[in-house]
């Protein structure tokens, strides 16, 4: 495997940006405008109006060939930039099958994880409550641990 090494500048100016960052929760979509327009049943100069609106509303980040949904776009569609988690115990001979009635569940990520517990779910605070209790009733699922998060750090 041929790894990139960055040396001076180009270091500097990386770590310079790292440390000047700020965590932040956004969404890419990889898509063609045209291919948006076509699902919207618009024209490209018409969703081009749409887009820029988004854009100088601080909800996007446009680029060529990709869309990024900001933190603020996000809590505009109601999902959370500072998420709940909860972690599980399933039982190891219905993991499978618990894992797959989780997907369904209105989740951001799920994670299967070593330690203690089997999975770690990452969730909207405002969809906390619902997946709480629909984990309650998947079969397998037998300890739940769930986090609310405050605020970002760092």
């Amino acid at each position: 495997m041929n790894k990139e090494v960055l040396t001076g500048r180009p270091l500097k100016l990386l770590y310079l940006l790292y440390t000047r960052s700020k965590p932040a929760t956004a969404c890419v979509v990889q898509t063609k405008q045209a291919e948006l327009a076509n699902q919207l049943g618009i024209s490209r100069q018409a969703l081009n109006v749409h887009l820029r609106k988004l854009k100088e509303q601080g909800c996007i980040r446009t680029g060529r060939g990709f869309i990024v949904i900001t933190e603020k776009g996000l809590a505009l569609l109601g999902v959370s930039a500072n998420p709940a988690f909860i972690f599980i115990r399933v039982s190891p001979l219905k993991r499978q099958r618990a894992y797959r009635e989780i997907l369904e569940l209105p989740v951001q990520r799920v994670f299967q994880v070593a330690g203690d517990m089997d999975a770690l779910i990452i969730v909207g605070q405002k969809k906390l409550d619902e997946v709480l209790q629909s984990l309650a009733s998947v079969e397998g699922v037998q300890t739940i641990k769930s986090y609310i998060t405050t605020q970002t750090v760092k």
